[in-house]
């Protein structure tokens, strides 16, 4: 009984071992796997993109002062809540999520509007040379309030919501 797990462990090791040395492996199978959830071509693009994005900042933050798990989510909130204006906790309720990532429920226009609110915080961080949680809270609420005021004007003039109740589940 415990040979298909002991196989499929070693299918798995492998598999992570071959990313280790090549890490577009990894990066194909998450594309494969959002193809196979039924996830556009143009969608996927934008989560990879996305997340190029997010590590840009997360990166900045880290070689500025950010250090505890607590200080990421608290910028990552202050990001989101600024742009979105509901929370993490609100936005994965209102697409009646438990413990999926958020990101991979959004649709093409809400990873949209998350990349530019997280790449205007770090232009904004960058440019003021944000250290410290309390300088880049400031950069935080910039970048935000940039890409809520880009939402507003997305949604006057297409007379529709970015972000929605839309999930893959």
């Amino acid at each position: 009984k415990a040979e298909p797990i002991k196989q499929w462990l070693a299918k798995v090791g492998q598999e992570r071992i071959q990313e280790l040395a090549d890490p577009s492996t990894a990066l194909d199978r998450a594309r494969d796997i959002w193809q196979k959830q039924g996830r556009s071509a143009k969608w996927i693009q934008q989560r990879m993109s996305g997340q190029e994005t997010r590590n840009k900042l997360t990166d900045y933050w880290a070689e500025h002062g950010i250090k505890e798990k607590q200080e990421f989510a608290a910028l990552t909130s202050i990001i989101h809540k600024e742009w979105t204006g509901l929370t993490v906790k609100e936005h994965k309720q209102l697409k009646n999520l438990k413990s999926q990532n958020l990101r991979d429920h959004m649709s093409e226009a809400e990873l949209i509007f998350t990349a530019l609110a997280e790449l205007s915080t770090r232009q904004a961080a960058e440019s003021t040379q944000a250290t410290g949680l309390e300088e880049n809270k400031n950069a935080a609420q910039i970048g935000g309030n940039i890409a809520k005021h880009a939402r507003e004007e997305y949604e006057e003039r297409t007379g529709g919501k970015v972000v929605s109740d839309s999930n893959f589940l």
